[in-house]
């Protein structure tokens, strides 16, 4: 015996939630967020993307080292600070404080960014690293 049941995800506020409703709210500057937990869930997978696109940047350009991993933290950081409060206006406070903010999905992104990185700089530049070595 089977039992089939239709799950609907509902916001704080009991509506529906939508996806593209989301997604239009994430890009439309000063946007009303009820539910914190939907702000935070934009920032949270904004950044998932945002890692893998930067871990592609730095593949292909090649970064290697400190610097890169560096600039990952401070450019991710900076984008999600610049984007929460400046064009969302977020008050900050009602989040925890702006390090809650910053540090939302930080580390998944990290590993993401980290592994697209190497994938990437290896795949395109394996030739110069085995000349670099000598073999």
């Amino acid at each position: 015996m089977t039992t089939r049941t239709n799950t609907i995800q509902h916001n704080a506020n009991g509506q529906k939630k939508s996806l593209k409703d989301i997604c239009n709210r994430a890009w439309t500057a000063k946007s009303d967020w009820p539910d914190k937990e939907e702000f935070l869930d934009v920032i949270y997978w904004s950044r998932q993307i945002f890692g893998i696109l930067l871990g592609i940047i730095w593949g292909i350009i090649p970064l290697k080292g400190f610097l890169g991993i560096a600039l990952f933290a401070a450019i991710s950081c900076g984008v999600v600070y610049l984007y929460a409060i400046n064009f969302q206006n977020i008050d900050e406070e009602l989040y925890g404080g702006a390090w809650e903010l910053v540090k939302e999905g930080f580390m998944t992104s990290f590993a993401g960014f980290l592994v697209t990185w190497i994938i990437f700089y290896t795949g395109l530049h394996y030739d110069s690293i085995m000349e670099s070595k000598g073999v």
